[in-house]
């Protein structure tokens, strides 16, 4: 009986033709460097939001650099009033139920934040020009313990008080429903009735802007 051989798979393997093969392989290579740059394309289109990536990263949590987004929310689709509470970094129990009637202007920050640190002398700022006029500022430090917040108050020159959020997250939960704080800083103004009127996502870059929609909610009728 005759015995059938195993033939190497190699000796299988037809030689191309002289002059195909380069040609193919340049082909090959094109056609991949195409479908890569279609991935790519694909891929970009679904990439995380700088928000996301900020988070993502671990580095500067939540900060969203340059950004400077502004929203105006007029009065008949602003939700409830927000209600909201804690402990400053001097001991002191703080109600926005003690505000009432009075146009609130909400920053959340945290002292190793860099943009918390450029606005900190604009938001006194319009604090001062609005402090006796019915305005009320607090501060919501989210990331850092009293001793480190009070520093940069110190360093800063802010005289308004700062609620300490980082062990409870009490305060940025209860402002969770109405606009949820995806970055730091952001900073909140809210009407006599304790709404969110506008909201500026990033530094305020200035006193212009913060000084108007400050000004802009005082004007409205109770």
């Amino acid at each position: 009986m005759r015995k059938l051989g195993i033939v190497p798979l190699a000796s299988t393997v037809i030689p191309p033709r002289s002059g195909r093969s380069s040609r193919t392989v340049r082909s090959r290579r094109a056609l991949g460097a195409a479908l890569a740059a279609v991935l790519a394309i694909g891929l970009s289109a679904c990439a995380p939001d700088p928000v996301s990536e900020s988070f993502l990263s671990g580095e500067n949590t939540g900060y969203v650099a340059a950004d400077g987004a502004i929203v105006e929310i007029p009065v008949a689709d602003r939700g409830e009033t927000v209600a909201f509470g804690g402990v400053t970094e001097d001991g002191e129990t703080f109600d926005s139920a003690d505000l009432a009637g009075q146009v609130t202007v909400v920053n959340f920050w945290y002292a190793g934040c860099a943009p918390c640190r450029v606005e900190a002398e604009d938001l006194e700022s319009v604090w001062q020009q609005y402090e006796d006029q019915g305005v009320s500022f607090v501060g919501i430090n989210t990331r850092d313990q009293a001793d480190t917040a009070k520093a940069f108050s110190e360093e800063f020159g802010v005289t308004y008080p700062s609620l300490i959020d980082v062990d409870t997250a009490e305060a940025k939960l209860a402002f969770a429903e109405a606009v949820p704080i995806a970055a730091t800083p952001t900073t909140l103004v809210l009407d006599k009735q304790g709404r969110v009127a506008a909201r500026i996502i990033g530094p305020i870059d200035g006193t212009s802007i913060l000084s108007t929609l400050v000004k802009d909610a005082l004007a409205e009728k109770s």
